[in-house]
């Protein structure tokens, strides 16, 4: 995947904000026609995709772009149009990309819906951009 097109979405276990960010993102940019693409990562990932983001996502009609959490790599933030995290990442990524931290953004085990919602609150505002760049 070239760099102009590739999105990762970060968050410490890589088990469910971005998960749900990273699926979102490709549905909505999708339906946009926007030639982007989204991965998940975590910065200390679990061993399992988190059962409440699974569980949203199939209620969603929508499957997660990851079968088990990935760790986030110097490649994968080297390669990104943009990284957008849920948390803190280290100095030696945050040097390598255009690095946003989306805050705010409630705990998926406690609300998937609010979860939801506020990620996707963010990913139309993030993909509007993208596309009045475009015009």
């Amino acid at each position: 995947m070239n760099r102009n097109s590739n999105i990762v979405f970060v968050c410490e276990h890589g088990a469910a904000k971005s998960i749900l960010a990273a699926a979102y993102f490709n549905k909505l940019a999708s339906e946009m026609g926007l030639e982007l693409r989204a991965i998940a990562r975590g910065t200390h990932p679990d061993q399992e995709l988190s059962p409440q983001a699974l569980s949203g996502l199939r209620e969603d009609g929508l499957m997660p772009t990851e079968s088990v959490p990935q760790k986030l790599s110097v490649a994968d933030v080297e390669s990104a149009k943009r990284v957008i995290t849920f948390c803190q990442l280290q100095a030696e990524y945050q040097e390598k990309a255009d690095v946003e931290r989306w805050d705010g953004v409630p705990p998926v085990s406690e609300n998937y819906e609010q979860a939801r919602d506020a990620i996707i609150a963010k990913l139309n505002q993030l993909l509007n951009d993208y596309s009045d760049s475009l015009t």
